[in-house]
């Protein structure tokens, strides 16, 4: 038996065929019972990957219910353990509720190694994906930041500083790519300082008209121009004693930048169309993706407020520098999607994980966050693969325009699709292909479908 050989329990209370099958899986490191109580003391002893389990024990050789209590009892100690289940041709129906209660699959008697080999080849693959799942999801550091998923040192450091920024009342500049997550930035700035039960107010310079954007910063008083029927308080107003966040700094109009300028000199405002100036207190925290300096050199962003502005900058990386936050955010956002959806989804395929780490994400954290959501909700199988997320898996060479090729490459997607919809349980998936489990096999053979299928 090799050093590192894989567990796998057999239940079994035919001596012989427990003999056959310890020979079979020489490979793997055997423990065999022949009672259900043998069976439940191991599990609860060791971490059983895949067990094998016949379904007619004793007291109840001829029936299932030995067996049916069994598998019941192994998946409530240990969830995770794929169970596959052992039945003659006149035990199908019981098989299948075993299917229904959580078994992962099962065989016929009599037993064909080759196929029992390849089952529990993919059980045993099944588990290791779920476990690194797990260990995706439970294994990122500790973000400083409440709310913010962060593993990786880059974006660990990013939060750090935020710790250390809130508490002041500088003004922080907050620099990336779009969707790289500076809102959320801002708010945790505003929830870990003292103004954290004042308002945080936050307004998208981009996204209000110029001839609009001085009443919704500074406030217009009751007719000051047409249309101006009441009075109107301004987000800087309303932002007193809290946080105004100015996103999209960079397109704010030159002239309006003078007058942000002289409001945050002395934090006074005045609204258009008042004569009676206000005291505020208010923290701003400004954030854009653009090139500031290239702005000033050529005269479109003026000097003077930039560095009124820059009393603190945080530059935010994008998602392809963070190694490792991929995955994690991925991983964060199956398991809240799955929840808010009721979707089966458990985890990524490995080739998923391979597309999410290789692929550099120009849209930042909200492109992943958008393919991972539309993949939970329209992925068939318990694992997303790499093209539910709309991805390529590493290496993958450019597809053939060959009638052959196509055909076989159009085979290949529909057996992959029906293993996905079936959970990886092939007796489901010949059933939805309307073939047998034999022609499946050969299926997969012939289109070299193993583990990852």
């Amino acid at each position: 038996m090799p050093p590192n050989a894989k567990p796998l329990l057999i239940v079994d209370d035919d001596t012989g065929l427990l003999r056959q099958l310890r020979w079979a899986f020489a490979d793997h490191k055997v423990y065999p019972a022949g009672a259900r109580q043998e069976a439940i003391d191991l599990v609860r002893k060791e971490a059983i990957p895949v067990a094998i389990l016949d379904l007619g024990l004793p007291p109840d050789p001829d029936g299932a219910s030995g067996g049916v209590a069994t598998l019941t009892e192994i998946l409530a100690i240990a969830p995770a353990t794929k169970v596959i289940i052992a039945t003659g041709n006149e035990t199908r129906e019981h098989a299948l509720r075993a299917i229904a209660l959580g078994a992962y699959d099962f065989y016929q008697k009599p037993i064909d190694i080759d196929v029992l080999r390849l089952i529990v080849s993919r059980a045993e693959h099944m588990y290791e994906l779920e476990a690194e799942n797990r260990r995706l999801a439970e294994g990122a550091a500790p973000s400083p930041v409440d709310g913010i998923i962060a593993g990786g040192s880059e974006m660990l450091r990013v939060l750090r500083n935020i710790e250390k920024i809130a508490p002041t009342n500088v003004t922080v500049l907050l620099l990336g790519e779009s969707g790289t997550g500076k809102e959320l930035l801002a708010q945790a700035i505003h929830k870990l300082s003292g103004r954290a039960r004042a308002p945080f107010v936050p307004i998208n310079c981009a996204a209000i008209p110029e001839t609009l954007l001085e009443s919704e910063l500074f406030g217009h008083e009751k007719g000051a121009f047409t249309g101006a029927v009441k009075q109107n308080i301004g987000r800087i107003e309303s932002a007193d004693h809290g946080t105004l966040f100015l996103d999209e700094i960079g397109d704010v109009p030159l002239a309006m930048q003078v007058k942000l300028l002289r409001f945050l000199q002395d934090q006074i405002v005045e609204r258009i169309g008042g004569r009676k100036p206000v005291q505020v207190d208010v923290r701003i925290v400004c954030a854009t993706n653009q090139d500031l300096d290239h702005m000033m050199a050529e005269g479109s962003f003026r000097e003077d407020l930039y560095y009124r502005l820059n009393e603190v900058t945080v530059r935010v990386p994008p998602l392809r520098e963070r190694l490792g936050d991929a995955v994690v955010l991925a991983s964060f956002f199956l398991r809240r999607f799955a929840a808010e959806y009721g979707r089966p989804v458990r985890g990524f395929a490995s080739a998923a994980l391979a597309a999410i780490k290789d692929h550099p994400w120009p849209g930042n954290v909200r492109e992943l966050e958008n393919r991972v959501k539309r993949a939970v909700v329209m992925a068939d199988g318990p694992l997303l693969l790499a093209t539910d997320l709309g991805l390529s898996a590493p290496g993958e060479e450019p597809q053939s325009l060959g009638i052959r090729a196509a055909r076989a490459r159009a085979e290949r997607e529909v057996l992959q699709l029906a293993l996905a919809q079936a959970g990886s349980n092939l007796s489901k998936a010949a059933k939805l292909l309307g073939i047998s489990r034999p022609t499946l096999y050969d299926l997969m053979q012939q289109h070299q479908i193993g583990l990852d299928a």
